[in-house]
């Protein structure tokens, strides 16, 4: 059974077909799916979601490029979502210094306090780093970020680096990526890491794989996904399905 573990189906991508969509994914393979929040709007979107769905699990988060509508207010509700029985993760968080707002400084204290929650309430963290490679790192070794656990999502750094995260106990998110043909860089983290550290995600509505790269991306295309890191682990499919999701439901204690 596919474990998708971070999705955006709170997108306005999927307004036309969301509920047809989400319907067809248990007769698709698709077992769990994680919806990942954003900003607090889409966190609160995604625990609907997860509401409606036995199958939809959600995070609760704010990503670095919306920390700018955190304060004390916002963030005591954020933490209040966070206790709720289907949120299974904190995120996404982390840094992003692709754009320069919101500034540094405010993405990295709202990093620190969204990883001081994920302590206090005792779940895991999704990551998302892009353009941050040391400040991330940095920013999670000092929050005691082994203690946490997590993924970093949608992996985007070195071989070396991605050592690095599993060494803190982190799980490293593979995704559309690794089935471009300028994909090279993921693909060498896939060969580089244990099986037992990789998680199956799609960040639908985004990055959809070849052969379907530009399209909307969804569920439904992990099989590509899946299918390129046997070929590169010299696996099965059904393996690499099959150790992704105990990998996963042991990362967002999520029990059979």
């Amino acid at each position: 059974m596919i474990f998708e573990t971070h999705a955006h189906y709170d997108d306005e991508a999927f307004d036309d077909d969301r509920d047809t969509l989400l319907s067809s994914m248990p007769r698709e393979g698709i077992g769990l799916v994680v919806n990942v929040g954003a900003s607090l709007k889409s966190t609160a979107a995604g625990i609907r979601l997860a509401e409606k769905y036995p199958f939809v699990y959600a995070a609760a988060g704010v990503h670095p490029n919306e920390t700018a509508e955190l304060n004390e207010e916002t963030f005591a509700w954020l933490r209040a979502q966070c206790l709720h029985k289907k949120v299974a993760a904190v995120g996404e968080i982390g840094l992003d210094y692709y754009w320069d707002e919101p500034s540094h400084e405010i993405q990295k204290l709202w990093f620190a306090r969204q990883l001081e929650l994920a302590a206090e309430v005792k779940k895991p963290v999704i990551i998302h780093s892009r353009d941050a490679a040391k400040d991330t790192f940095d920013i999670m070794t000092a929050h005691n970020a082994r203690e946490i656990g997590g993924v970093v999502h949608c992996f985007s750094y070195s071989a070396e680096m991605a050592q690095e995260y599993v060494k803190m106990g982190f799980y490293i998110g593979v995704g559309g990526v690794v089935t471009f043909k300028n994909g090279r860089k993921l693909k060498e983290v896939v060969e580089s890491i244990p099986i037992e550290w990789i998680l199956l995600e799609t960040d639908s509505p985004y990055l959809s794989p070849e052969p379907n790269r530009g399209k909307r991306n969804s569920s439904l295309n992990i099989p590509y996904i899946a299918q390129k890191i046997a070929e590169i682990k010299g696996m099965s499919y059904d393996e690499v399905v099959a150790v992704t999701e105990e990998n996963a439901r042991r990362m967002y204690h999520i029990q059979k």
